[in-house]
């Protein structure tokens, strides 16, 4: 019996990771941010969510630099992304790649879905161009008979060939009613048949305001016009599906009055035949480089040291997260044990304790001072009994009563006659006074 494969966790996340990876590649999305956290490695990590579902969403600050907003929380936006693993958890995530606001970024991406959708049923071939009549005497013009638009193309024909006859088709070219009156106009232009050539025109403006020639049915409609077709909307750099459908596309009205002059036919050729072989060359190159692409994308995206390192630092960013969260709480702690200690303090400061020890001071004060005067009255009191004492065994009291101190001239006390030489000399000490004398022999 086969073993079944056993797999670890971090195998299993790395599989699953690939998996993702290569199964969706890039996508679009839209949502609101939540939880947005921007840390010190510049990297953003947010979650991208709608009524019923979220998902967690990072874009590394590689990616971040180019983004025109701002993020904030509860922002709508548009982003395109892939949808990979974040293996340390095993949470699946967003890697996003580009961001933008959801509003004006809707829009666009309705553009490119369109644009895909008709470059893929062929609607953009350069085979299924036509080129323009080499005799154009008649030019159909739809477009707003107000506008800019017109006023360019009638000076240029007045200027380049006055004998171009132009015919306005007369349609708002802004607006909720624009495609269907332009569809209207071009319908109008093919089943008359009266011109040699038809442009479309309007001056410049934003994606929303050129949304009008960005229609399905309006496109359809333009790559199955019998008339050579020239789409004129916009300014060089605005493109529009009328672009792309069209035979031609002129990047200003100005410029398609110049393609259709007499003087600029031979060079519209030579710019047409080459814009045909330059597109079919680019798209033959376009599909091999995707091609290549695709495969050095798999190959990178299992063998790229920069996929682990930007989970290790959004593994860095997460643990740095997670440590300025518990500094907070310790400093939270922090303070309010600084506060607990101000107010045992308060409660026992020396100030609140001052009264009682100075009511206690001036209390042993008192006693100290009662306690020194008993204490001299006693010392006093043993002082007369220890005079007395003394007076009782002093020489001088003997003296009163008598008797008299005998001492040689250098004052040695005589107790016995004998100690004195006949003829020394010596004091006698009574009670009234001292006198001199002599030993006789």
């Amino acid at each position: 019996m086969q073993q079944p494969h056993v797999f670890s966790v971090a195998s299993l996340n790395a599989e699953v990771r690939q998996v993702l990876e290569q199964g969706f590649g890039s996508i679009w999305l839209v949502g609101e941010i939540s939880n947005f956290a921007a840390p010190g490695s510049g990297h953003w990590y947010f979650t991208l969510k709608d009524e019923r579902a979220q998902i967690k969403a990072a874009m590394f600050r590689n990616a971040n630099q180019r983004v025109k907003i701002k993020p904030q929380h509860g922002m709508q936006v548009l982003v395109r992304a892939k949808l990979t693993v974040y293996e340390p958890r095993g949470d699946y995530q967003l890697i996003i790649e580009h961001m933008e606001d959801a509003g004006a970024g809707l829009l666009q991406q309705r553009y490119e879905q369109l644009k895909q959708k008709l470059q893929l049923a062929g609607l953009f071939e350069p085979a299924l161009k036509q080129e323009l009549p080499k005799t154009i005497r008649k030019v159909g013009v739809i477009t707003s008979p107000t506008g800019a638009a017109v006023r360019d193309i009638l000076a240029v024909l007045r200027r380049r060939d006055p004998a171009i006859e132009v015919i306005i088709y007369p349609s708002s070219v802004q607006g909720q009613a624009a495609t269907g009156e332009l569809l209207h106009m071009l319908q109008r232009a093919i089943s008359r048949n009266e011109v040699d050539v038809l442009i479309l025109a309007r001056g410049g403006g934003s994606l929303e305001d050129l949304w009008c020639f960005n229609d399905e049915q309006l496109a359809y409609a333009l790559h199955s016009c019998p008339l050579p077709t020239i789409s004129a909307v916009g300014h060089e750099t605005d493109f529009t599906i009328c672009d792309y459908v069209a035979d031609i596309r002129a990047p200003t009205p100005s410029a398609a009055a110049e393609l259709i002059s007499r003087d600029q036919r031979e060079n519209l050729q030579r710019i047409t035949h080459l814009q045909h072989r330059l597109n079919q060359l680019w798209l033959r190159q376009q599909r091999q480089l995707q091609q290549r692409l695709i495969y050095l994308q798999g190959r990178l995206q299992q063998q790229d040291p920069h996929r682990q390192l930007q989970q290790n630092g959004q593994r860095l960013d997460e643990l740095e997260l997670r440590i300025e969260g518990a500094m907070k709480r310790i400093l939270e702690q922090r303070k309010r044990l600084q506060a607990h200690q101000q107010q045992r303090l308060l409660t026992i400061h020396p100030h609140r304790r001052m009264p009682v020890a100075q009511q206690q001071l001036s209390q042993v004060k008192q006693r100290l001072q009662q306690a020194m005067i008993t204490l001299v009255k006693e010392q006093r009191q043993r002082f007369r009994a220890t005079s007395q004492e003394l007076h009782l065994v002093s020489p001088l009291q003997t003296i009163e009563r008598g008797y008299a101190v005998v001492r040689t001239e250098n004052g040695k006390v005589i107790r016995d006659p004998a100690e004195l030489a006949d003829g020394q000399g010596f004091s006698v000490r009574v009670a009234k006074g001292e006198f001199a004398a002599k030993k006789s022999g």
